[in-house]
């Protein structure tokens, strides 16, 4: 991988592991259960549970579904079997998971690794990428007084809200100062992105975040009347002890079957 001007978590060390290879494994380790548990997150409070008249009106006005804000609509299916593929970058390491999700298996082992990095996975692998997986989503709202329209024109309706910051997990405590943007497209009155921008520097665990930037593009699927998730973006530009740290995480959804 062609290395960049922007220091990587293995060029930082990390404090005093810069010479402990064991560490410094278990550090970039529990960066990447961290970007897994954000992610599992972030999908989940993607849709919004509470509805303002401004936003509702402009629905209204061009013909948009308002079941749209219905938080089913965008959360990641339960019944159906999908395929995904997650490449993160961390650490200076590149890492691709390649996985199946299928929910007419036991709890445990509804998700398949099928392969890191293009390897059979290990034990360890299996076990750390369900047990992120398994997490259970939070009963996520957004805050009603956050609602606002951004742009409307003849191509596109772009609308925003903020989390309620009483619905956000302590581990992502950081999303009470970010701002979500719903980009729905006129002509097929169909929701295209969401996309979460941070609108100011945040804490997330050990980095101190001056962007924090996840791009989720749906696609409407007519026979099953709902939206899946097809790739999601996280780009992470953040400082440790006065270096810059980039963290790229892309995961692709595909496959999308009934159960």
């Amino acid at each position: 991988m062609k290395k960049t001007s922007a220091m990587t978590l293995t060029d930082l060390g990390f404090g005093a592991v810069a010479n402990d290879e064991r560490k410094r494994f278990e550090l970039r380790g529990n960066i990447l259960k961290t970007l897994f548990a954000l992610f599992l997150w972030v999908i989940s409070t993607l849709s919004v549970s509470a509805q303002k008249s401004a936003v509702l009106d402009a629905f209204s006005k061009h013909g948009i579904d308002a079941g749209i804000l219905d938080p089913n609509y965008l959360q990641q299916p339960e019944d159906f079997a999908y395929d995904l593929r997650q490449t993160t970058i961390a650490g200076g390491k590149e890492t691709v998971i390649e996985a199946k999700f299928d929910p007419a298996g036991p709890k445990d082992e509804q998700w398949t690794v099928v392969a890191v990095n293009g390897k059979s996975p290990s034990k360890s692998d299996i076990n750390s990428f369900r047990k992120n997986q398994s997490k259970p989503a939070e009963s996520n709202q957004a805050d009603i007084a956050s609602y606002r329209v951004e742009k409307e024109s003849s191509d596109y309706l772009v609308v925003s809200y903020k989390p309620d910051a009483a619905s956000i997990p302590r581990d992502a405590t950081f999303m009470k100062d970010c701002r979500s943007y719903m980009t729905i497209n006129l002509k097929n009155k169909a929701l295209e992105q969401v996309q979460v921008l941070n609108e100011k520097p945040v804490k997330i665990k050990i980095l101190n975040a001056e962007k924090f930037d996840v791009v989720t593009k749906y696609s409407w699927n007519g026979q099953a009347k709902r939206y899946f998730a097809m790739n999601q973006n996280l780009n992470i530009l953040a400082k440790f002890l006065g270096q810059t740290v980039t963290v790229q995480t892309t995961s692709e959804y595909s496959g999308y079957t009934k159960k």
